[in-house]
């Protein structure tokens, strides 16, 4: 037999493999639409079963999880009840000063912007941005009231909706009591040849999305609210919703600092006109990143994700061009899924032939032949060159 005709089942079996994932990722794309509520289902489970298995050493699992499912939905209910007003009137608040931050933009800022950078004024439209905002509000009736529009507009999209929310807590019930099952069942399918390899990797990304999930959430709930009320606390009006957003997009690094350093300080320019609110709300995002940098971010989430913040930027907006908000919903958990199977192949790389060999493009070839005969893993040595005919 030759070396062709033996490496023929092993190609085959990899154009399998590659038809199956193409296959896979079509149906996801088709059926992105519907996959919504259960991958928060999923999501919801994956997050709950540690909580689940502890609970389980004082009673049945079933019980267990009906017992979350109800300090889950009351929990929810509570936020709801408080949230939705508190936001509401934040966003109103704000609408209602906006008039005097577009006045200072044009009296004070924009002067100065033209003087020092030679920017033109008529560049920002501020009082046709202020005109839309102001109508939007008043058109919608609120932040609530926007929403139920958006949903009612069509009594499909309504049923949809609603559709949706009542099969997240449903499906996540049956996940949630069968997640260790259907774990257990889903190992047993691996091919047995690459089941040591697949279960590492599996452990790694578990670790990797484990930190991100149930870590980086907790540090933008924990910066959100302390943004929030240290900025109330100064005496800025809209500090709350400025916290809020600040803590919301810290999962990139910097950019809720920096956010939340820029409308907070503008914020305290038009509500005070002083240095001593500036330096105060310079103060308050100092102590959060330092509480960020060195006492949340390593207690929380440690050093296991590190996602490049361009990496981050980029999985997000790629996932919301590719599927919507299901692709945001999953472009972080994925794009920390692929970063540990990029460190696998960079370690496969690196210590291959192919990385380490000094010869010529003929021993490379060699080397990528002989990388495609074993795929296993192990690598056959490169052909010797024939030695060249006696005269």
């Amino acid at each position: 037999m030759t070396d062709h005709d033996a490496g023929a089942p092993r190609l085959d079996l990899r154009w399998q493999w590659l038809i199956l994932l193409a296959v896979i990722g079509a149906l996801f794309y088709l059926l992105a639409p519907v996959l919504m509520p259960f991958v928060a289902a999923a999501l919801f489970a994956y997050l709950a079963d540690p909580v689940v298995d502890r609970l389980e050493r004082w009673m049945t699992r079933g019980l267990a999880v009906s017992l979350v499912f109800l300090v889950v939905t009351v929990v929810l209910i509570a936020i709801l009840l408080l949230l939705v007003p508190f936001i509401e009137r934040q966003i109103g608040n704000f609408l209602a000063q906006l008039p005097v931050w577009v006045g200072w933009f044009q009296t004070r800022a924009t002067p100065w912007l033209e003087l020092r950078f030679g920017i033109s004024p008529d560049v920002l439209d501020t009082q046709r941005l202020l005109g839309a905002l102001q109508a939007h509000w008043k058109e919608a009736g609120g932040f609530a009231a926007s929403v139920l529009a958006t949903v009612s507009k069509s009594g499909m999209a309504m049923v949809g909706w609603a559709l949706n929310l009542v099969m997240i807590p449903v499906v996540g019930f049956y996940l949630l009591r069968d997640w260790d099952v259907l774990v257990e069942r889903l190992h047993a399918l691996i091919p047995r040849a690459i089941e040591p390899v697949v279960s590492r990797l599996a452990r790694e990304s578990d670790d990797v999305l484990g930190a991100f999930l149930r870590g980086q959430l907790s540090v933008m709930v924990v910066l959100g609210v302390f943004y929030g009320v240290a900025l109330w606390l100064v005496g800025i009006s809209v500090g709350p919703l400025i916290g809020m957003i600040a803590g919301l997009i810290s999962f990139v690094p910097y950019l809720g600092a920096i956010t939340g350093v820029v409308t907070a300080v503008i914020a305290a320019l038009v509500q005070y006109q002083d240095w001593t609110h500036i330096a105060l709300v310079l103060g308050v995002f100092a102590i959060g990143q330092t509480l960020e940098g060195y006492v949340l971010v390593p207690r929380l989430v440690g050093e296991k994700i590190g996602l490049h913040p361009v990496a981050v930027i980029f999985a997000v907006l790629a996932g919301g061009q590719l599927f919507g908000f299901l692709g945001v919903l999953l472009a972080l958990p994925v794009a920390s899924v692929v970063m540990v199977l990029l460190r696998y192949a960079h370690t496969r790389y690196t210590s291959s032939a192919l990385y380490t060999t000094h010869d010529g493009p003929a021993s490379v070839a060699n080397v990528v032949a002989a990388e495609a005969r074993s795929g296993d893993g192990t690598r056959e040595p490169p052909a010797e060159p024939e030695p060249p005919a006696q005269p």
